[in-house]
């Protein structure tokens, strides 16, 4: 098993799109294809890339009002398969799950909304589901797939991609999914400190 991993394709769900362009334009200039749902995607074909669909991809569309995009097998199943496992490696064949190397996510903004004294209701809405569980399952996998877990990591996969073109390391991947987890963390024990409070 080689410990550089080539990013082929690259999955993005991001709510805030500064500082994508550039991170995007590393990655289309390394030949990598995007996978991405709504608003995402629409930025992503504005800047003249193409763009498959979350939705062609599993063939069910964005549901419950945009609660479930990316929440899929064909989606989840290429993050989460061992590239190094016959029997993985055979399931995503069988069940035409493609590989997805690379995760780019930024999460809808939970801490923002509440400063902001939104209602409950609308805090309730930016408790991210497709997010938090997208990067949860790329870091786990972090031996094959490559995690961007908040807009602050964007430039530290641009260098990456400068350094190496579109290859990582096992070190490089396994920096970001600790970074992961410590976004997952942040994020879970706001959402916990909000719902203690409003007990």
């Amino acid at each position: 098993m080689t410990q550089n991993k080539t990013i082929k394709t690259a999955l993005i769900s991001v709510f805030h799109k500064d500082g994508l362009e550039e991170l995007l334009a590393e990655l289309h200039a390394g030949g990598v294809k995007f996978l991405s749902t709504g608003g995402t995607q629409q930025f992503i074909e504005s800047l003249g890339y193409e763009c498959q669909t979350v939705e062609s991809l599993t063939t069910y569309p964005s549901i419950l009002g945009g609660r479930v995009k990316t929440l899929h097998p064909k989606v989840f199943g290429g993050i989460l398969g061992r590239r190094d496992n016959e029997g993985d490696r055979e399931q995503m064949q069988s069940y035409e799950i493609p590989e997805i190397d690379l995760v780019v996510v930024d999460l809808y903004p939970f801490e923002d909304t509440v400063a902001s004294g939104a209602s409950a209701a609308d805090i309730i809405e930016k408790i991210d589901i497709g997010g938090i569980s997208l990067i949860r399952a790329a870091a786990k996998n972090f031996n094959d797939v490559v995690i961007v877990p908040s807009k602050a990591e964007y430039s530290v996969l641009v260098d990456m991609l400068r350094k190496n073109g579109p290859s990582t390391s096992l070190e490089e991947r396994r920096l970001l999914a600790t970074r992961a987890f410590g976004v997952s963390s942040h994020y879970d024990t706001a959402i916990h400190s909000w719902f203690a409070g409003e007990e």
